[in-house]
């Protein structure tokens, strides 16, 4: 049946308390604003503040209506409301059905947005918003529980990887950190890697790009796939934009390091890939494998910002990058480490192939489960 949002869902839009009521110790109420990340499917809390303005209850879906507008979440505690987000409440239904029901509409919702700056929608945008959905409530919590299913095992394996990872950093920083050998000699990233810049293909020529081409990344890429291991972006270049600019090609295993808006991106290459200008990605040399110079880049994150320049966004240069100050250790470490991840990595990447899947999966049957194409009527779960 068809609704307005405001009939069957209650819009709390935020307002956020004075600057001087934050607290970041983790006391007082945990508070959520627009420029936070939300992550999936529970927010992330690293500000509270001692007063609560708009609030939300626990349970309720929380919603971005700026900068970007969409992101979605489920508040699992009773949050302040800050500028940027709402919280939508079922008047009388399934708060998890509501969750996957707005992540269909969003598309819809967008259509609404508005802003020169950056966009947004306001109330009246969210509230008008036209809603086709199933009345039964025992219809909606099916809906919702078959594509909570799939996000559980999404989450099952990223909690997986989780624990693979933090495994080989606790034996990078052992082998690495800890233990150091101090007869290790000094010497520069440059000389462990090659570090590659990237460019892109004028963006006037249409024919530059391609639908099926050759890989090709940008940090934009690496903020909406969080994943370890890429193998394309949201475009590909054809090989007459490689011919036509300073794009490199990069073999499988290079360490992709986003240089700027912001620094410190991280992910491995699968395949041969290319890379826009934000980018100066290292190659690892022979002797020198890709699961130590994907840990050794973590490492120097913090020593990389403090090289960065610039008014407007910091950024790293080729030259500075090139001259980062590392250390040689030898290859008997090395490749004790390295046989160590092996194992690990290729667990990682299986899981986040299948994550891929998945989530292609829940995104092709979202639309059909909302529309009612696929009955779940009689379904038992």
């Amino acid at each position: 049946m068809k609704y307005k949002l405001k009939e069957i869902v209650d819009i709390t839009m935020g307002q956020s308390p004075k600057s001087t009521y934050y607290n970041k110790v983790g006391s007082g109420y945990p508070f959520l604003q627009g420029n936070r990340t939300f992550g999936y499917k529970y927010p992330i809390f690293d500000t509270y503040t001692t007063v609560m303005t708009k609030h939300a209850k626990a349970g309720d879906v929380i919603m971005s209506v700026r900068a970007p507008v969409g992101d979605l979440n489920i508040t699992p505690v009773d949050i302040c409301l800050g500028r940027g987000v709402c919280s939508l409440r079922m008047k009388n239904g399934n708060q998890d059905f509501l969750f996957y029901m707005m992540k269909y509409y969003v598309s819809h919702l967008l259509r609404k947005e508005s802003g020169t700056v950056f966009g947004s929608v306001n109330k009246n945008d969210i509230s008008g918003l036209e809603v086709d959905i199933p009345d039964d409530p025992q219809v909606q919590k099916k809906i919702a529980r078959y594509l909570e299913m799939i996000d559980e095992k999404i989450e099952i394996n990223n909690a997986i990887n989780n624990n693979l990872e933090q495994q080989a950093q606790a034996y990078f920083n052992e082998l690495f950190v800890v233990n150091a050998d101090p007869n290790w000699s000094e010497c520069t990233l440059s000389d462990i890697g090659s570090v590659v810049a990237g460019g892109t293909p004028s963006k006037s020529k249409p024919e530059y790009y391609a639908d099926q081409g050759i890989a090709w990344i940008t940090p934009k890429d690496l903020s909406v796939n969080k994943s370890k291991f890429i193998s394309h972006g949201e475009n590909d270049i054809s090989e007459l934009g490689f011919s036509k600019s300073s794009v490199a090609k990069l073999p499988a295993g290079t360490i992709l390091f986003s240089s700027r808006a912001p620094i410190g991106y991280i992910a491995i290459a699968q395949n041969e890939v290319t890379t826009n200008q934000g980018f100066k990605s290292v190659i690892p040399n022979e002797n020198i494998s890709t699961a130590y110079m994907y840990f050794l880049l973590k490492n120097l994150l913090p020593t990389i910002e403090g090289m960065a320049s610039g008014s407007t966004f910091k950024e790293i240069s080729g030259a500075a990058m090139k001259s980062v100050p590392t250390v040689m250790p030898d290859a008997d470490t090395i490749q004790l480490f390295s046989s160590f991840c092996e194992p690990v990595f290729k667990e990682q990447e299986i899981l986040e192939a299948e994550n891929q899947r998945l989530s292609a999966l829940r995104d092709s049957l979202l639309p059909k489960l909302m529309s009612g194409e696929l009955d779940v009527s009689n379904i038992e779960l």
